[in-house]
């Protein structure tokens, strides 16, 4: 995976995505990291990318020029370490975009190459716009003053889903909204902590009564903190809620039939002492 982000503060990105697991992702060479700055494609002497907007109003707005150079140049560098014409797909942060999902970061993972736009002031020339941008994403119903930290939180999510950069090949796919399921609670040692000890399940040993026990605790947890995401959950899986029942009441059987024998044992018991 191939991250370019143009940008007005590029030391923001690199020094952001440089840390933890998505730092140590560029070390291996699973995700590479292109910051372009978009002051060096201006061609104003005093390296100017905004101005006033056009029909009055607050704040000043990104020129299309710059942006547009800064993105024909990362294109162009592209296509020349491909040996062919592309066009990659271009990401512009915005709060007016489609809210960032799990399912978004796992399709964009299947990228080659990603450019990231980051918007500053009050924003970017529509014109540039129209003319590069692929997709619109936003993080959440709110505002901040650049791109920058949004570019980050989606690099940070979509590198997760790139091949090579979780040490765990099944860590991304087991987390929450992964499957709509937010993530089971989990323990560490010591076992037993302030008076609260692991759950026996999980000191069993037995693999699918630990599994069967993180999946109910992950519809509980969801149907609790999400009942939005539970319900698609539910509408997708009823054959588990049939199975479910099934091994209730064979559950239920199996104690009643431990019961009576029991009941049996006891009155043979009395008989005989009788």
């Amino acid at each position: 995976m191939h991250f370019h982000v143009l940008t007005l503060f590029p030391e923001m990105i690199t020094d952001g995505f440089s840390t933890s697991i998505t730092g140590r992702s560029l070390e291996n060479g699973s995700v590479t990291l292109n910051a372009v700055n978009i002051r060096d494609y201006t061609i104003n002497k005093h390296k100017k990318v905004d101005d006033y907007p056009y029909g009055g109003g607050a704040g000043m707005l990104m020129q299309a020029q710059p942006v547009y150079d800064a993105y024909k140049a990362v294109v162009q560098n592209i296509n020349q370490r491909k040996g062919q014409k592309s066009t990659p797909r271009v990401i512009y942060l915005t709060p007016q975009g489609t809210v960032f999902k799990q399912s978004m970061a796992k399709e964009l993972a299947r990228e080659e190459d990603l450019i990231f736009l980051c918007g500053h002031y009050e924003g970017i020339d529509e014109r540039v716009l129209e003319e590069i941008v692929t997709d619109y994403i936003s993080i959440g119903d709110y505002v901040l003053t650049g791109g920058e930290l949004p570019a980050l939180v989606l690099m940070d999510a979509i590198s997760r889903m790139v091949p090579g950069v979780l040490g765990n090949s099944d860590s991304g796919e087991s987390e929450s909204h992964s499957n709509y399921l937010l993530e089971y609670p989990q323990y560490s040692r010591p076992e037993m902590w302030n008076g609260k000890s692991v759950p026996p399940v999980l000191l069993s040993g037995d693999h699918a009564k630990v599994e069967e026990w993180r999946l109910e605790k992950s519809i509980e947890r969801t149907a609790k903190m999400r009942p939005d995401l539970y319900e698609k959950w539910a509408s997708e899986n009823e054959e588990y809620f049939i199975r479910k029942a099934k091994r209730e009441e064979r559950k239920r059987k199996n104690e009643l039939r431990k019961l009576k024998k029991a009941q049996k044992a006891q009155k043979a018991e009395t008989e005989g002492k009788a």
